[in-house]
């Protein structure tokens, strides 16, 4: 990384955040959402610049999880999508056929980073299908439903988001993203 000139700060720019909360029980008013709150909770511990752009909750249908992050990610207004929940390997966990519907590319590695670094501590990290890719100029990132599983995960990568985000945006992580 280049020192930033004499007289001007180097500032990281905003990341532009959706959070969607993939869960049939939070989605029909049957239980708070509390995998939403725990990647912001997540974002804001690890001093990520970001704002919260948009909010959902949608139940555990692969169209309507394609549907969410096709409208999130055309419409410009985000750097990173977040979805919490349906990663799993019970019959209504179908977040990653969802979103791999609609990916213009995968980013396997960040997903391998998610369930390496957490099995550490619980196996069964390994049965999460966690998937991160790109649509447009977003970055997607599908994460498990449970509040410390998806924040334990978000953790594991958030260090490398501003540099992923900066190249999706076709600027080189050297320079500030304008």
């Amino acid at each position: 990384m280049r020192p930033a000139r004499a007289g001007r700060a180097r500032e990281e720019p905003t990341i532009r955040v959706a959070i969607i909360t993939v869960s049939d029980g939070v989605a029909a008013g049957e239980r708070a959402d509390r995998g939403g709150p725990a990647l912001e909770d997540a974002l804001r511990a690890a001093g990520i610049e970001h704002r919260v752009v948009a909010r959902e909750t949608i139940p555990d249908e692969a169209k309507q999880v394609a549907r969410a992050v096709r409208i999130r990610a055309d419409a410009g207004e985000t750097d990173l999508i977040l979805l919490t929940g349906g990663t799993g390997v019970a019959p209504r966990d179908r977040t990653p056929e969802g979103v791999r519907e609609v990916l213009d590319l995968e980013v396997p590695g960040l997903a391998e980073k998610m369930r390496a670094e957490t099995a550490r501590g619980f196996p069964a990290a390994y049965l999460s299908r966690q998937v991160v890719g790109v649509r447009k100029k977003s970055l997607v990132v599908a994460l498990p439903g449970s509040p410390k599983g998806a924040a334990d995960c978000l953790n594991a990568i958030l260090g490398l988001l501003p540099h992923a985000i900066a190249l999706i945006h076709g600027r080189h992580p050297e320079h500030p993203m304008a």
